[in-house]
């Protein structure tokens, strides 16, 4: 058994299929987001005609936004 974290785990069994809870709520919520993003928008992100730069614009725009959430959090816990 490895221990990480002082937890313990038990070694994957290799001839079954597990699933990490983890990364499958995490796929859950991209897939939530993704239905959110085409009922909004009326259209994927794969059929967006983008330009590289309004690419860029838009993730810019989200980094900003979580940085000032970043922000927050350290403000609430001072």
């Amino acid at each position: 058994m490895k221990k990480q974290n002082n937890t313990t785990t038990k070694p994957l069994n290799q001839n079954k299929m597990q699933k990490d809870e983890i990364v499958e709520s995490v796929i859950n919520e991209f897939r939530a987001r993704s239905e959110r993003g085409i009922k909004k928008y009326g259209t994927t992100l794969q059929e967006n005609e983008l330009s590289p730069l309004e690419w860029l614009k838009h993730l810019q725009e989200e980094l900003m936004d979580a940085v000032l959430y970043l922000e927050k959090v350290k403000q609430i816990n001072k």
